[in-house]
């Protein structure tokens, strides 16, 4: 499934290059940071998404490394840390007090 996913990109790639993606995103929704085509293309599940990150890396097809990478971007973007380990089934291992501390180190990149 993954290599014909890749075959799919390439080419329609081909014939339709896609856009280049700004950063920092724009939008956490695909379909107004790439054409559509390309947006639909990473409307699959986690699973796949991620084996397509790895096959991009792997063959070096750089514009099907940027669009995965930016979906995974995307579905982080705006959310909390609860959301984000909500998302992607992450668990917290942190204690309250070893949270609290990450959370005073890292103050920083919450500021406005």
């Amino acid at each position: 499934a993954v290599l014909k996913k890749v075959i799919e990109f390439c080419s329609h790639h081909k014939s339709e290059p896609m856009t280049e993606i700004e950063k920092p995103l724009k939008s956490a929704v695909m379909a107004e940071v790439v054409q559509k085509w390309y947006a639909d293309f990473v409307n699959v599940e986690q699973v796949l998404l991620f084996e397509l990150i790895l096959a991009a890396n792997y063959m070096d097809i750089k514009p099907l490394l940027d669009l995965t990478c930016a979906t995974v971007a995307s579905m982080i973007k705006g959310k909390t840390p609860e959301e984000i380990r909500k998302t992607f089934n992450i668990a917290n291992d942190f204690s309250p007090e070893e949270e609290a501390q990450v959370r005073e180190e890292n103050k920083w990149c919450e500021e406005p």
